[in-house]
């Protein structure tokens, strides 16, 4: 079979922000399992876990980006840490950083365009020189759709790079990589003509790029796919023209992490399918954790404090339920906007004994809460999938989620039979309702315990996922 690589700016346990780096760094072992050699590509950040390896140093160069000389490194991590090789390309001042993509106050790098740019040359620098090492090049949202751009198109690159075949996964469409026209100097030289692909609505748009010139676009699940191609603002009408080559699937959970009977994070493990056990004494570690004394419900939120995740309208909504009194305690986990973290704290600040705020990531604590909470909540505007929701089914805790996208794929309400409590308009006054809903069920313990086995039984596993990647790769190369 095919040699696969993955170009990303994420991938676990490297370097990690969202879901982007869970996917890449599951889906390449589990395609792996599948006989698929698979190999992925990152920067090499200032991150606790890259320090902490060693690198062998496949490759060095430079190359000139538009006034400016940069000298990168590819490097291969050493010692088989990992299922899959994994390549870095060190960029001295480019990405040895405290954080992947977030400056000191909380704003997307003001270098941001450079980065990616230097990143994505660098990257075609070693494929040109070795262009039969991979057979399918399979990038990953808008930082790294250039590189499929300057395969076809760039002068240096082409002719040996203009018949790979590439594969192109949109995480989230709504970060599209759009940028003023003065920054095309630091774009390597293309053929002339072309230049049209780059634009939509007058700027430089990578991600339309992406749609246009992909041999295949994929999606991290069947919702978000048909939602792109409804409703995507200003690019609808390019995902309709294209979307004969798109598919949507859906993204999986690497089981040998998220696995209660053997998760090395967790102190209390799941022993003998025994879920009350497991559930009340993870329960009372949490809470003892983050200073909560009563045992009520517990909701928890982890995620990003962005306005895709719907945290403004959530805090909103825990206010009205916690001035009624409604006998429930929030654990909020996460970073991000700077002024929804400060409107957390004051929100905590109100409520001392009912809402424990987090400001951090934590991957060992997230375990714990996925492990001790009763309900998760997921109120995003828009989900492309989502992972929280089948992690927390895995460790018997019960999600609330806005049926968008991924979330509408893998939680139906439980009123139609389903494993979860789904709302459908991100209102106050409708997640309000669900919060109540799921404090009202609690009460059930029947019913809990219940869906909590039911939800257990659900196979939301990579393997199966891995399989359909496999199937789209031999379509590609047929």
């Amino acid at each position: 079979m095919a040699h696969i690589l993955h170009i990303c700016t994420e991938c676990y346990p490297a370097a990690k922000a969202g879901g982007m780096g869970d996917v890449v760094g599951a889906l390449p072992k589990y395609l792996i399992k599948a006989g698929v050699p698979t190999s992925v590509i990152i920067p090499k950040y200032k991150t606790n876990w890259i320090q902490q390896h060693q690198f062998e140093t496949i490759k060095k160069g430079s190359f000139k980006m538009a006034e400016e000389t940069i000298n990168y490194t590819i490097q291969k991590l050493q010692n088989e840490v990992l299922d899959f090789p994994l390549y870095v390309i060190d960029l001295p001042g480019k990405f040895d950083r405290e954080d992947i993509y977030l400056d000191a106050d909380g704003d997307g790098y003001k270098d941001e365009p450079e980065r990616y740019m230097a990143f994505q040359i660098a990257v075609l620098e070693w494929l040109v020189k070795a262009p039969g090492l991979f057979d399918i090049i399979h990038c990953h949202d808008h930082m790294t759709a250039m590189i499929i751009f300057l395969m076809k198109y760039g002068k240096r690159y082409k002719a040996k790079l203009h018949n790979k075949a590439n594969f192109f996964t949109i995480h989230n469409g709504e970060y599209r990589g759009e940028l003023d026209w003065h920054y095309e100097k630091i774009i390597p030289e293309f053929e002339e003509g072309v230049g049209g692909l780059l634009d939509w609505d007058g700027r430089i748009n990578h991600l339309a790029l992406a749609i246009k010139l992909a041999d295949k676009i994929s999606t991290v699940s069947p919702g978000y796919m048909k939602e792109l191609i409804e409703d995507s603002d200003t690019l609808t009408p390019l995902y309709h023209t294209e979307k004969e080559k798109t598919v949507g699937i859906l993204n999986g959970v690497d089981i040998e992490n998220w696995e209660p009977t053997t998760d090395e994070h967790l102190k209390i493990k799941l022993e003998k399918q025994n879920w009350q056990s497991f559930k009340s004494k993870n329960k009372a570690l949490l809470l003892k954790e983050v200073g909560l004394k009563s045992r009520q419900t517990i909701i928890s939120y982890i995620g990003r404090f962005a306005h895709q995740k719907g945290v403004d309208v959530l805090l909103e909504s825990i206010a009205q339920v916690l001035y009624k009194k409604t006998p429930v305690r929030f654990i909020i986990l996460g970073t991000g906007d700077k002024h929804l973290e400060e409107s957390i704290k004051d929100l905590a600040k109100k409520f001392p004994n009912n809402i424990a705020p987090i400001i951090t990531y934590n991957e060992k604590f997230a375990h714990l809460i996925y492990a001790g909470s009763d309900f998760m909540i997921m109120p995003s505007r828009f989900e492309p999938c989502g992972l929280n929701q089948m992690y927390c089914m895995r460790y018997g805790t019960i999600p609330i989620v806005h049926s968008v996208g991924g979330l509408k794929d893998t939680v139906p309400d439980i009123s139609e039979n389903g494993n979860g409590i789904a709302f459908n308009n991100l209102k106050v006054t409708v997640i309000e309702k669900a919060i109540i809903r799921a404090t009202t069920l609690y009460k059930n313990k029947n019913a809990i315990k219940a869906l909590i086995k039911k939800n257990a039984q659900v196979n939301f596993s990579w393997s199966k996922s891995a399989k359909q990647y496999v199937e789209q790769y031999k379509q590609l190369l047929n």
